[in-house]
């Protein structure tokens, strides 16, 4: 804008998304927890190894009520590119899973609309879109990045709640792409005032 420009600045204020992450991985909840909070992003993380991660999401949202799930740690096939479809070919895709659909009871009960990024490396994908995710990695069973889920869960916290995100919006800022994290998308959750 230059000099003699009339056109006037608004400023405006807004709440972004809150943010609940579960992690399975003690050192990189500590490391997700310094991503949130050096972006100024509302965040709760939380460490909760894979197999205790179904039995208290139910719990942790009703205590924290956030807009955006992240539900990660390690994951591992065993028989690498096969039997991709068998859920006990993974080694912990079946609590993120489960973790999920108990996301979405609470969100029936609760009337709630909860943006759910969910899995780790080489996670079962198609089983974690069934069981309701938004987001979930890896479509092509590849290691991601640490960090996906946590650009996931900023793009969806600081994109006004009328804007909907897809994952051709976000797939470029991804280490991998689509081939890391995949999803049907959401609206984003950030609240202008």
């Amino acid at each position: 804008m230059g000099i003699g420009d009339n056109r006037k600045i608004t400023k405006h204020k807004y709440i972004t998304g809150k943010i609940l992450h579960l992690d399975g991985d003690k050192r990189y909840s500590q490391r997700s927890e310094y991503y949130y909070r050096r972006l100024g992003l509302n965040a709760i993380v939380k460490y909760i190894p894979e197999k205790d991660q179904p039995r208290v999401v139910y719990k942790l949202l009703i205590n924290y009520m956030p807009d955006i799930l992240i539900i990660t740690g390690h994951d591992t096939m065993y028989k690498k590119g096969t039997n991709l479809n068998d859920i006990y070919n993974y080694k912990n895709s079946k609590h993120f899973i489960e973790t999920v659909k108990q996301a979405r009871k609470f969100d029936l009960i609760y009337n709630r609309k909860t943006v759910i990024f969910a899995g780790a490396c080489q996670s079962y994908f198609e089983g974690l879109m069934y069981a309701g995710a938004n987001f979930a990695s890896s479509p092509s069973r590849i290691l991601i990045d640490y960090l996906d889920p946590l650009i996931i869960a900023r793009e969806v916290a600081t994109t006004e709640q009328h804007q909907y995100i897809s994952i051709d919006d976000i797939s470029k800022k991804l280490r991998d792409g689509k081939k890391g994290v995949g999803g049907v998308g959401s609206n984003g959750k950030m609240i202008v005032l």
